[in-house]
């Protein structure tokens, strides 16, 4: 009775494993708990060794050595592929290409409202020699403030922002997204249908800006709401918004999808990950790096912030701030340059 127990466990561990693994293939990557547990590579990394040690204890004891050894195989069967996919995506590098001429750098920064100071953000951007920041959870007032600092230094940038529930007074920051794009970019608008809210992310709002002269990426600062248990079906409709602004063109994304590249398995159109565009950390050895909670090394947090973009352009480096400055998600920083020039 007891053996027929172990063989039903042990089978019961090698679906769960195979599920928090590759959630994709059972299609349950949308799906609680499943959704949140795939998020955070390290941890279930660490959970799948944590067992495997704990198995290999368990063979000390006779009668239970045929199930520990098989919980062993399934937890190092588990971390392995894990750390494969995690050693395919990148653990981590801290450097940027030296800029060009072509070459355009995104960074993208859930501030937390008023966590991190004016004054820190556009330090950030003068060091990282931003072109396009994308900014959720930072109000008009602030991105103002950082643009004015950034004209002093001498990188002047403009301003652009969507705020939902406007006639609110002090509601949430959460209800603003704010972008600031270098004029050497050329001039830009916020859609319409963005700032009414229209075509947008659902609960906390994205901008969609579009080059006035018709010249130059569709930048999207993103902002989809975050996967919890009553936010479900926001978040996927959030998702699936998202990848239809990346349409075949010349796109940029950045911001907080509240995704990993795991959820968004279903978004991707040829070579794509969200739409037609492409996650900038992923393919340049960053994509293991997590950008949330802040609190938790990067290794195992979350990689739920990101930068992407269309075909018409190639990243070539990508880095995640180690300082969170008070935010609870650290800042990502791209480089991309045209696809002409790469080539």
């Amino acid at each position: 009775m007891l053996r027929l127990l172990g063989i039903l466990v042990t089978v019961l561990f090698a679906i769960g494993a195979a599920v928090v693994v590759w959630p994709q293939f059972f299609h349950l990557e949308h799906t609680f708990p499943f959704a949140q547990v795939v998020a955070a590579r390290g941890v279930v990394l660490c959970a799948f060794l944590a067992l495997a040690v704990l198995a290999l204890v368990l063979l000390l004891i006779r009668p239970l050595r045929g199930f520990a050894a098989s919980v062993l195989i399934v937890a190092l069967l588990g971390a392995g592929a894990t750390g494969v996919i995690g050693a395919v995506r990148g653990f981590g590098g801290d450097t940027l290409p030296a800029p060009t001429d072509a070459s355009v750098r995104v960074l993208s920064w859930n501030t937390a409202g008023e966590a991190v100071p004016a004054d820190v953000i556009a330090r950030q951007i003068l060091d990282q020699g931003a072109d396009i920041v994308a900014l959720p959870e930072t109000t008009e007032a602030v991105g103002e403030q950082i643009a004015i600092m950034l004209r002093e230094q001498g990188h002047p940038m403009w301003v652009h922002n969507v705020q939902y529930k406007p006639d609110v007074v002090d509601g949430p920051k959460s209800w603003q997204t704010t972008v600031l794009v270098s004029p050497d970019l050329g001039e830009y608008s916020v859609i319409e249908s963005s700032e009414d809210g229209s075509s947008n992310t659902g609960s906390v709002p994205s901008v969609v800006l579009m080059p006035i002269d018709g010249s130059g990426p569709t930048i999207v600062a993103v902002h989809a709401v975050a996967p919890r248990v009553e936010e479900m079906g926001q978040w996927r409709s959030d998702l699936a918004w998202i990848a239809d602004q990346c349409p075949q063109g010349d796109v940029i994304l950045a911001g907080d999808f509240n995704a990993t590249i795991d959820h968004m398995a279903p978004y991707g159109v040829d070579g794509g990950d969200m739409g037609y565009c492409r996650d900038a950390a992923s393919r340049t050895g960053n994509g293991y790096s997590g950008t949330w909670p802040s609190s938790l090394p990067a290794l195992l947090s979350a990689p739920i912030d990101h930068v992407m973009a269309s075909s018409n352009w190639v990243a070539t480096g990508s880095l995640v701030l180690d300082d969170a400055a008070g935010s609870d998600h650290r800042g990502v920083v791209v480089q991309l340059e045209p696809a002409t020039a790469a080539g």
